[in-house]
């Protein structure tokens, strides 16, 4: 299973970590310098979901995103039993 949201293909994007030293000009220092920079991952919130998919259950991995529109049907995990 792929880190990839089943509905709207959302994936992990890349970005950096930047790390800086020093004190703020407007607080009374001399300005912010850089002392490194690295490479890192921003992921998506997947959740993994049941869902109903051309009349079968399919396990998937769906954003938050997606779940709070309601863009997919979550399958039931037990059916309904009737209490007495």
């Amino acid at each position: 299973m792929s880190r990839k949201c089943f509905i709207c293909k959302k994936k992990a994007i890349t970005g950096n970590s930047i790390v800086r030293k020093g004190k703020a000009k407007k607080k009374g220092g001399v300005g912010k310098k850089t002392t490194g920079i690295n490479k890192r991952k921003f992921y998506p919130n997947l959740q993994p979901k049941k869902i109903d998919h051309n009349g079968s259950v399919k396990k998937v991995l769906i954003c938050t995103k997606c779940l709070k529109k309601g863009m997919v049907e979550v399958a039931l995990s037990k059916p309904a039993v009737p209490q007495n």
